[in-house]
């Protein structure tokens, strides 16, 4: 692997500094003086914001201004883009770099990444946020933990004997394991997976797109046969690289990322052979990952090179359950939905799991500690969100920046008649529908791009609410207002139409990276910074911008019943088009 220490930009993204979205006061946030490019997936970008209100109604005591001089560090790698940010122990971000990384598209629906790539990114930004922290006067010394929220089910297997990985990552959204699936949705048990694991079977766990890999890749088959192949998410490669990789070869996840592969039993918290022999994977041919607690002061080890040599890896999340954290959702009924590439709402059942019978997933929100009960929560997932404002600023040409798309969509009064189902790989909860395909109906001669700006956003907002009908029926009682953070949750536009289309409250913290927060939160309890959830009740509480309904529940109705019917007009199109080549 190469040096990650003797890198430049340009062997990473081919830019010559990674773009950077960093929200904060410039009185305690040193930032970048170039902001050369906008990010995609924040729509109301504002670098130079001087009232997030980050430090507002904290309790100004002697316990605070302690905190104050503690310090935890977060990698937050993400599906399109890394960061590291520094946090103060109140909860405030004194330093942070982001880059981005190549995705790698070879075929329609196949998305991958780097393997060295990843590793690589989190190194640059450890790298340049330090510089930031160091010339704000801190020491390494200062920082007392690491925290890791990264993107879940993206699935890596590399050599044990050579540490090196035997292909590129497979990304949770490609689709390439369509066919698979529906073959193992006809086995034998495939009904009853989803009381052991939580997750029905799609193209997003880890354990289809590790079985597409030992069908069709003949060197993950050739290490796999001989013994050689160690399978892990994100999480973990990044974990064993930070670690020196064959050095200590330490080869460990936690429970949330674990929750995502399909191997894992919701009640034992380990592996289960059930499980594993739905897939024909051989345990004692492929080594699996030791797992852990999300928040362990010695589980995850420590970082072996590099400005934060020696010191220690205390938490590990998948970056949905870390965002619920972030919100310091502790409590059975909160909820977050997470607007990124991707759209993803978490509600907090409680200690015992919740099996969906409404198209929702069953998974782990968190585990802090090995003498704490786990958290586990329903969660409904939207394969497109930012990812959709991406796809008409680079495939349709409407703008380079997101904020404009925005702007568009606030341009015009409504979405002029146009719906546009975002089906790019397939649809997600609670719909499952694989052979769905991005259609957009009501297009007229008058359709504009505002319409059709504002039409994407909304797509996002439908689904959300369809998860949360959802999570309605199946924890019966609905939800009193929404949590959201992400990139598209910075659009007013996005978020008033939001609490239009599921008539409650939305509710935006001023400080949006809360992914990387609740990273931060869980290693910090690993190492007793905080040991009673209590302690957090006024973190990132401050300046929350609040968005009721404006709609009436008629015209919300009617809205979401026009979206309703599209998404049944959009069933089968991928199916239809497979059958027509195979006829031919």
């Amino acid at each position: 692997m190469r040096n990650p220490f003797e890198l430049d930009y340009d062997s990473v993204d081919g830019d010559s500094e990674p773009p950077t979205d960093f929200e904060g006061r410039e009185d305690h946030v040193h930032q970048h003086q170039e902001q050369l490019q906008q990010r995609h997936l924040n729509l109301n970008f504002r670098p130079k914001q001087e009232d997030d209100g980050d430090r507002a109604l904290l309790q100004e005591d002697e316990e605070q201004d302690h905190m104050k001089r503690r310090f935890i560090g977060t990698i937050d790698q993400g599906t399109t883009s890394t960061r590291f940010i520094i946090f103060d122990c109140t909860g405030v971000p004194i330093a942070k770099y982001q880059t981005e990384f190549r995705q790698i598209h070879e075929h329609p629906g196949w998305h991958e990444q780097d393997p060295y790539e990843l590793v690589e990114s989190v190194y640059i930004c450890i790298e340049e946020a330090m510089k930031t922290f160091h010339a704000l006067g801190f020491s390494t010394a200062d920082i007392e933990a690491i925290g890791i929220a990264s993107q879940r089910e993206t699935a890596l297997v590399w050599d044990w004997e050579t540490g090196q990985p035997l292909h590129n990552a497979i990304t949770w959204t490609d689709t390439r394991t369509a066919n698979l699936v529906r073959e193992l949705k006809e086995k034998p048990g495939a009904n009853e997976l989803i009381n052991i694991c939580g997750l029905p079977l799609s193209t997003n766990p880890s354990s289809v797109t590790l079985r597409w890999m030992l069908d069709h890749l003949s060197v993950v088959r050739s290490a796999y046969d001989d013994g050689r192949a160690a399978f892990g998410t994100v999480d973990t490669w990044l974990i064993y690289n930070l670690n020196g990789g064959l050095q200590n070869k330490l080869l460990v996840t936690d429970v949330t990322n674990a929750s995502r592969t399909m191997f894992m039993n919701l009640e034992t918290l380990q592996y289960d052979d059930r499980l594993l022999n739905f897939f024909d994977i051989d345990r004692n041919k492929i080594r699996l990952p030791e797992i852990f607690p999300s928040a362990d002061p010695a589980g995850f080890g420590k970082v072996v090179a590099g400005p934060l040599e020696d010191v220690r890896i205390t938490s590990c999340l998948g970056d949905q359950s870390s965002a619920l954290v972030g919100h310091c959702a502790f409590t059975p009924g909160m909820a977050k939905n997470t607007y990124g590439t991707g759209c993803f709402l978490l509600y907090n059942v409680g200690d015992k799991p919740v099996v969906s019978k409404h198209g929702l997933l069953g998974t782990v929100a968190c585990q802090l500690g090995r003498h704490r009960k786990p958290i586990y929560a329903l969660e409904g997932s939207v394969a497109v969100a930012g990812s959709g404002v991406s796809f008409l600023m680079n495939n349709m040409g409407f703008s380079r920046d997101s904020r404009k798309v925005s702007d568009l969509a606030a341009s015009v009064p409504d979405n002029g008649g146009c719906v546009f189902v975002t089906a790019f790989s397939g649809l997600f909860a609670p719909y499952w529908i694989d052979d769905a395909q991005g259609t957009i109906w009501g297009i007229t001669a008058n359709t504009q791009k505002g319409h059709i700006a504002r039409a994407t956003m909304e797509a996002a907002c439908f689904q959300t609410k369809a998860i949360l009908d959802a999570m309605a029926m199946d924890s019966g009682k609905a939800l009193t207002e929404l949590a959201v953070d992400g990139g598209m949750s910075n659009s007013d536009i996005c978020m008033q139409t939001q609490a239009d289309i599921i008539q409650i409250p939305v509710e935006r913290p001023s400080m949006h990276e809360t992914t990387a927060l609740g990273a931060a939160i869980a290693a910090g309890f690993a190492i007793d910074i905080w040991k009673d959830f209590s302690e957090l009740k006024n973190m990132n509480r401050a300046n929350r911008a609040s968005f009721a309904p404006a709609m009436s529940v008629k015209a919300s109705g009617k809205m979401y019943k026009k979206w309703s019917k599209a998404v049944e007009m959009s069933r089968g199109w991928a199916e239809n088009e497979e059958e027509e080549d195979d006829d031919e």
